[in-house]
């Protein structure tokens, strides 16, 4: 019974900490390819480190600046939905993987991930929204 437990504690701390993972999908692609590119340029493990870091900063710096300084509702709804697309699709992904071999139709799988890429997406948007009036109240 003890064994049980401890495997649906993990398992409910991972899905959490994988749905945090997933509302910063944006920064983490940003990341992975200003690495890609920085290495393939030459440069050592630690520069490219650097760089991918600096790279992941500046995408949700620019998102961040994009909602605070534009007064179109247009223009934030582009910058939200530019930041929520890696992360439905990261959601999406997730749920695929975890419910692939629970669910036989293909149809309830396709919806039930669905929905989840949607939630993270929302999600997604609800935090960077935070983190952006957060940041330019101070």
């Amino acid at each position: 019974m003890t064994l049980i437990l401890l495997a649906i504690s993990l398992s409910v701390a991972l899905c959490v900490l994988a749905f945090n993972f997933a509302i910063y999908a944006l920064p983490v692609m940003t990341g992975i390819a200003v690495f890609q590119h920085v290495h393939a340029a030459g440069a050592g493990f630690g520069l490219s480190a650097l760089a991918a870091l600096g790279g992941a900063a500046v995408s949700v710096g620019l998102v961040i600046a994009v909602l605070g300084f534009g007064r179109n509702p247009l223009l934030r709804l582009v910058a939200l939905t530019m930041f929520a697309a890696p992360a439905a699709i990261a959601g999406y992904a997730l749920t695929h993987g975890l419910a692939k071999h629970a669910l036989d139709s293909a149809i309830a799988l396709n919806f039930l991930c669905g929905t989840c890429g949607l939630i993270v997406a929302v999600a997604a948007m609800i935090n960077l929204s935070a983190l952006g009036e957060n940041v330019l109240l101070r």
